[in-house]
């Protein structure tokens, strides 16, 4: 009976890993199929899986990588005179991850890019219109940081003057910023068909040095269709992040475009500290690609950076430098590799072209005020 049962874990685990391929061959092959299931069939296992893992406030997935990791090592030990119990077992395992990893995440790599729906002109920019990207977003970054502080003045009766812990401050802003990165991207939803529907609480990690040492802000799992992010991070970090992904539950997983909704999410937020967030975010990438260019004029463009975020710049600098090392390189490798899988060829440099995006979304708003 033991080893029949044993036998049918065995097959249902092969049956997973045999539909996990045939799913991604159609998604990569079959023209349409990708754009169909991340529209249609994926926004109800959002709705059914993630709204389950949204009815407890942390990471379901972060627990069940403990419990896991608990339970496999107890499992190893008592069944490691039974060879077959492991080998079935294992392969069961893989075959559910891969299933769930398939039609949760791989099937929509192959939907049509967020890009599509946009209608936005992206071509090569010179680095005059480049520059004028940064001074543009410098200047939203100090006009929302001047909105930011008088925020703050408003709301004098936070946790942190009623005397409460430093701790339990930074709990409270993590709910705070949870709850503006979900109102924030249902907004976003009323201009963009394809970003509306139901949106799970983004939630840090409670161990979210595991995400420190691989140089992650934020992660996406589709095992529990979750948002998490790094909880560690410098404040103006999290709102960008967190939208960032609640953007892979819409179906969207090039990275370079859930920068962009992100952004798009951050700077058309009621929030200032949403705006912040964003400009702040869509600078950094923009200063980036101009240093590439010319140093010299990417110095001149901090100029325009308002003080405080000068600091939290400085701030975010200090924070990811003293997780450098041998995890933090392995793990760029790995993310360069799984990319790459996923169709997105240009790997971790992908990255690069949300400042395309960028270009291209400031050369039409620069056009629609055009008198």
């Amino acid at each position: 009976m033991e080893n029949r049962q044993q036998k049918k874990k065995f097959a249902a685990g092969i049956i997973l890993l045999v539909l996990a391929f045939f799913f991604q061959l159609a998604a990569r092959y079959v023209h349409g199929f990708g754009e169909w299931y991340g529209s249609t069939i994926y926004p109800l296992l959002v709705c059914v899986i993630g709204g389950l893992s949204n009815l407890v406030p942390f990471s379901v997935v972060e627990i069940l990588l403990y419990l896991f990791l608990t339970l496999g090592l107890w499992y190893g030990i008592t069944h490691r005179k039974k060879p077959f119990h492991l080998i079935s077992s294992l392969v069961f395992l893989l075959g559910f991850l891969a299933f769930s990893y398939t039609m949760n995440c791989g099937i929509n790599y192959y939907r049509l890019p967020f890009s599509h729906f946009l209608n936005l002109e992206i071509r090569p920019s010179s680095e005059d219109e480049l520059k004028e990207l940064c001074i543009f977003l410098a200047e939203k970054v100090k006009e929302a940081a001047t909105d930011k502080e008088a925020e703050n003045k408003e709301e004098s009766g936070t946790a942190s003057r009623a005397g409460e812990s430093r701790q339990a401050n930074k709990v409270i802003k993590r709910s705070i910023f949870s709850r503006q990165a979900r109102e924030d991207m249902k907004k976003l939803g009323q201009s963009y068909p394809q970003l509306s529907g139901f949106y799970p609480r983004p939630k840090p990690l409670f161990v979210s040095e595991i995400l420190s040492y691989q140089s992650l802000s934020g992660i996406y799992s589709p095992f529990t269709i979750e948002a998490n992010y790094n909880g560690d991070m410098t404040d103006y970090n999290i709102l960008h992040t967190a939208c960032h992904e609640l953007s892979h539950l819409r179906g969207f997983m090039r990275e370079d475009e859930a920068n962009f909704i992100g952004y798009l999410a951050c700077v058309g937020s009621d929030a200032a500290f949403s705006r912040y967030s964003g400009y702040l975010s869509g600078f950094i990438y923009a200063v980036n690609a101009l240093y590439c260019q010319n140093p010299d004029a990417a110095a001149e463009v901090y100029l325009f950076l308002p003080d405080c975020a000068l600091t939290d710049l400085h701030t975010n600098n200090q924070f990811w430098k003293q997780y450098e090392g041998p995890v933090a390189e392995v793990s760029t490798k790995v993310n360069d590799t799984y990319l790459k899988a996923n169709s997105q060829s240009e790997g971790v440099k992908s990255y690069g072209r949300m400042v395309d995006l960028l270009l291209a979304y400031y050369r039409r708003c620069e056009k629609e005020h055009e008198p």
